[in-house]
């Protein structure tokens, strides 16, 4: 065979994207296997203890697992995410990423690399999957227990991440931004770029709990950073502040309605992608959890499920302050706002959030010498939201 029959292409230039873009197909998929953790991380708003054995009873079996996996397939599913909790803890878990790699998926894990052994690296190298990312919490062991709330965790992490590096697999390295760890950021990202050459990156914004726990909401509350503090350590980053620049209008999707109407939802979720929870709760995103917006896949067909996002994503809202301010805000892409997030945080998907729009106002103000405020003329802004990371 000559050259001139062969050609090559990265993945993600691919002409079908393209023919794509004007269908809601499935393409992606993140599994929860579990909440349960090894970790109890100040600021994780889905962990529950490793031996909580209802929440154990309550994870979706193997078997399940591929019975959604095979539906996702079949309507189109290419890539798969595994994350928990810790997906590690799962007993089964080399099953569970076996099946899926031979039913022909690529396959990503979410881990923070303290339970992995070398029989592990051994499947991964024998069946590489897409990629690892790997959370680091802090560059001392000092830092680092003082955020993951366990004793002995960051030997166990460095002993993890060295096989995993070691072995060649392709990590990526990432960490929040946090009051507990601030002051080690740069010598984190230093860690980081020291060990990986693919990407290194941060998240200031933390999620409250999943399950309303209001104790641990407190103490998540106590992590976040103040805006000006948020706005600091993105412009010590010269490469995250210049993507805040240029790489605008990569969430918000006006679609047929102009800023000021009442749509919620204007982001991406569930058009390409969905989500399922250690029990198989099905979502259109990793945050969104409000009643009448999930529902059971041990109750439905995946595609029956995927029928109901229309409906989701059609939500609109008549609140004053929600279509009056957060609707017409002319820097909603620097902003953390979402209805999930803001379900999250008020119990409402059409709430105004105040720590939110304070974010948004800070890096505006960074971003352009002129401020702007609230029911200006709309006008192009850059996004943000692309930082998530999800421990």
């Amino acid at each position: 065979m000559t050259d001139g029959f062969v050609s090559a292409k990265k993945l993600p230039d691919f002409g079908l994207w393209k023919r794509l873009e004007e269908k809601r197909r499935p393409l992606s998929f993140d599994l929860e296997v579990t909440a349960r953790c090894n970790n109890d991380c100040r600021h994780c708003y889905i962990n529950l203890p490793a031996g909580d054995r209802e929440a154990k009873a309550h994870e979706l079996t193997a078997d399940e697992i591929f019975r959604i996996a095979d539906e996702a397939i079949e309507l189109g599913a290419l890539w798969c995410l595994l994350t928990g909790g810790e997906p590690l803890v799962r007993e089964d878990f080399a099953e569970i990423y076996l099946g899926l790699r031979r039913r022909g998926l690529l396959v990503s894990v979410f881990t923070n690399a303290c339970l992995v052994t070398p029989e592990l690296v051994d499947l991964f190298r024998r069946y590489p999957p897409r990629d690892i990312e790997v959370t680091v919490y802090g560059a001392t062991r000092k830092t680092y227990e003082r955020v993951s709330c366990r004793s002995g965790s960051f030997a166990a992490f460095n002993r993890g991440l060295e096989l995993l590096v070691g072995a060649g697999l392709k990590v990526r390295l990432k960490a929040m931004a946090l009051r507990s760890n601030v002051h080690e950021l740069e010598t984190i990202g230093a860690f980081c770029r020291e060990r990986t050459k693919d990407y290194y990156r941060f998240d200031p914004f933390l999620h409250l709990r999943f399950d309303g726990d209001a104790a641990r909401n407190e103490e998540i509350r106590s992590e976040r950073l103040s805006p000006e503090e948020i706005v600091a350590i993105e412009k010590g980053d010269p490469a995250r502040f210049e993507a805040l620049r240029e790489n605008c209008d990569l969430l918000i999707f006006d679609g047929p309605d102009e800023p000021g109407t009442d749509h919620l939802f204007r982001c991406g979720a569930g058009l390409g992608s969905f989500v399922v929870g250690h029990d198989g709760t099905f979502r259109l995103c990793s945050s969104l959890w409000q009643p009448g917006t999930t529902v059971g896949l041990r109750e439905m067909s995946l595609a029956e499920a995927w029928l109901t996002i229309p409906s989701v994503r059609d939500l609109r809202s008549s609140h004053r302050p929600y279509v009056e301010r957060c609707r017409q805000c002319p820097i909603v892409n620097l902003c953390l706002w979402c209805p999930a997030h803001a379900a999250l945080e008020t119990g409402a998907l059409d709430a105004w959030v105040e720590y939110f729009c304070a974010v948004a106002h800070a890096r505006q103000e960074q971003l352009d010498e002129k401020p702007m405020h609230h029911l200006q003329e709309p006008q192009r802004s850059c996004p943000v939201n692309t930082y998530d990371v999800k421990r």
